[in-house]
């Protein structure tokens, strides 16, 4: 059922994107008065589930969920379709339109696909807000796992910020490591003073190929007291908080100790009386308490960490918004940037369709369903606006050189341009499906 919920979402998704991009297509090329030949949802490949002709488009619904597409009259596509060539240009055909619209018309499925994102940003943050945990409610620091110690990161450590930008969100600090070209340098308060760390590439690197990215940092709990259960910690109060234990009251392990670490020790001290170190009123307590047979004091401990939700009116959302697409924009573009840079290894991280598939939760949660499908439409509007033959960008390159010098690229030049650029998506497609069948059935 599980992965039924994931393939449903993708087939969704998709849908979506693809369908919305397409129709970006066909309103520009209506506008322009020009004619779609066919405009389907879902792809056919020869068998549609029904289709009805209106006017001179063949509309229809197709067998394979994977989005659509969009035939225009005299324009040289993925079909390879020349027969019109054999005819004089017609007035209705996409060949004999000014250059601007031409190009218009194949910018038009990407502006939609940042259209659709940025209004699922707008509706997310109206609906749901923006939750996340501030560095700030960090106060005791974080744990870090193996990846994060190699990096020079101890358990403790506070968070202050990364190349002289203030660390205010955990989340994009973890991003900000993963998307790198080179050094990182951070800084971290330790014991009171602040400690700079030089991250180098080739280790962030590593972290990221072996998944270290993953749990790389938790917020330390505190041992904070929210009650008192047992009559043997009546010493004890709500509010205060448990420093140290026993011979464990050193600077140097208080650092390494959290609520996790007093609790396995307490069970490995079952039926004893341990000395705890209170803190309470901005004053330290030393306090004998027994130990049950259960490893406990008798106290229910206090959870401090709350997400902060930034709330939106409908106004307010709008540009909140724009500002979320384009920060996705801009993040994307930096990992495309990567991934053309040999030395970052960003290129073996690319996945093809079960990769996109994994990113989905095997329960529905539309908000995350949302957030996904636009993160996606962002990708699928950069990925069609680079300058490759087949995509959408390779058509407007191409149109703005007539543009620009008043040329026109022969029909010859594009149909073998349109073959190049074939060439090379399925190559890419084949790369990045290949990555995933490596990683997730033989790696």
């Amino acid at each position: 059922m599980d992965i039924l919920v994931k393939i449903i979402q993708f087939f969704l998704c998709f849908t979506i994107l693809v369908g919305i991009h397409e129709l970006g297509h066909y309103i520009m090329a209506r506008v322009f008065k020009i004619r779609v030949d066919k405009f389907y949802i879902f792809f056919d490949l020869g068998f549609s589930l029904f289709k009805f002709r209106r006017g001179h488009t063949e509309y229809g619904l197709g067998w394979l969920p994977l989005g659509g597409y969009c035939k225009i009259a005299g324009m040289i596509d993925e079909s390879m379709d020349k027969e019109y060539q054999k005819q004089p240009p017609q007035p209705w055909e996409f060949r004999s339109k000014p250059a601007w619209k031409r190009f218009l018309v194949m910018i038009a499925g990407v502006v939609m696909n940042v259209v659709l994102a940025v209004a699922i940003y707008i509706g997310v943050c109206y609906t749901w807000g923006d939750a996340y945990f501030s560095n700030e409610d960090a106060k005791w620091g974080y744990n870090f796992n193996e990846a994060g110690h190699s990096l020079g990161f101890r358990d403790g450590d506070r968070l202050v910020s990364i190349d002289g930008e203030a660390v205010e969100n955990p989340m994009v600090f973890l991003n900000s490591l993963l998307i790198t070209e080179g050094d990182r340098r951070v800084v971290v308060e330790r014991d009171g003073e602040q400690v700079e760390l030089t991250l180098p590439l080739a280790e962030l690197i590593a972290m990221r190929q072996n998944k270290g990215y993953e749990k790389l940092l938790v917020q330390r709990m505190p041992f904070l007291i929210d009650s008192v259960v047992a009559p043997t910690a009546a010493q004890l109060l709500k509010g205060d908080e448990i420093v140290a234990i026993e011979s464990r009251r050193t600077a140097d392990r208080y650092e390494k100790m959290d609520y996790r670490d007093y609790r396995s020790y307490l069970q490995l001290h079952a039926g004893d009386t341990v000395q705890l170190t209170v803190l309470r009123d901005g004053g330290t307590l030393e306090l004998p308490v027994p130990v049950s047979a259960e490893g406990t004091i008798g106290v229910i401990v206090q959870n401090p960490y709350t997400l902060r939700t930034q709330t939106y009116t409908f106004w307010e959302s709008i540009p909140a918004g724009f500002r979320r697409a384009g920060d996705m924009i801009s993040s994307y573009w930096e990992q495309l940037k990567m991934i053309v840079q040999p030395k970052t290894k960003m290129y073996e991280e690319l996945g093809g369709f079960i990769a996109i598939g994994s990113i989905f939760p095997s329960s529905w949660d539309w908000q995350d369903f949302w957030l996904k499908t636009a993160f996606l439409s962002i990708i699928l509007a950069v990925m069609n606006i680079l300058p490759i033959p087949g995509l959408d960008g390779g058509h407007a390159i191409f149109t703005f050189w007539e543009m620009v010098t008043g040329r026109k690229v022969s029909d010859k030049v594009l149909e073998g341009a349109q073959y190049v650029g074939l060439i090379i998506i399925l190559f890419l497609l084949l790369y990045a499906n290949g990555n995933d069948i490596y990683r997730f059935f033989i790696k």
